[in-house]
């Protein structure tokens, strides 16, 4: 009986944080983390102020969590795409549709992390950070053992991996600005995008002979 009711706690446990997580990603829809009130957000979910401190030590650690429920699950989605071992124009082509589908999927989380990457509460600033340079990490580790980075040094690979993690950033930002009726618009947004990698990618064909 003890096992089984600790069980049902430890649910009940989750499910206020996970509670709290949507509603602070919900009411960050239109104001920054440090604007955003602890009592705001339990009002929202219906607890006592008190609660919030049972999940979350102060609003930065919810803003924390918030960027690993945001970017999180996608490590795993570019450690495939770059094994797979795709030509350089199906990887372009691969990258842009991941990130357009992934900003249709998560709008509130992808409008948080590119309000709160430059934003006032710097241990989100750092988790964020954190985990764009894991991405980096995992682009570089993908594009060592490819043909044309022969030569390369690993510095030198890190800094094109974050030439492209940045650009998509950057893309996934330029998608939430285009209105969700507006196809010809998000077309144009993807286009550019591959246009950008595919110049990324002439260059990156040149750079170890330049080196040289």
């Amino acid at each position: 009986m003890s096992h089984t009711s600790g069980g049902v706690r430890q649910a009940q446990k989750e499910q206020t944080r996970q509670a709290l997580l949507d509603a602070g990603l919900r009411l960050l829809d239109r104001q920054s983390l440090s604007s955003l009130g602890l009592r705001e957000v339990t009002r929202a979910v219906g607890v006592a102020p008190a609660a919030f401190y049972r999940h979350f030590p102060d609003m930065a650690a919810l803003g924390v969590a918030l960027v690993g429920e945001a970017l999180g699950s996608l490590h795993a989605v570019i450690r495939d795409v770059m094994s797979d071992g795709l030509d350089a124009e199906r990887l372009i082509d691969r990258t842009v549709a991941i990130t357009a589908a992934y900003v249709d999927e998560h709008r509130a989380h992808i409008r948080f992390i590119a309000r709160e990457r430059y934003g006032g509460v710097q241990p989100v600033r750092a988790a964020i950070a954190a985990e764009l340079g894991r991405f980096t990490d995992e682009v570089a580790a993908g594009l060592a053992p490819q043909p044309v980075s022969r030569g390369w040094s690993p510095d030198d690979l890190r800094v094109l991996a974050g030439l492209y993690v940045d650009h998509m950033v950057l893309t996934a930002a330029a998608m939430m600005e285009v209105p969700e009726d507006d196809p010809a618009a998000r077309a144009e947004v993807m286009r550019a995008a591959r246009l950008r990698m595919q110049i990324i990618s002439v260059g990156r064909s040149h750079w170890a002979e330049h080196r040289a």
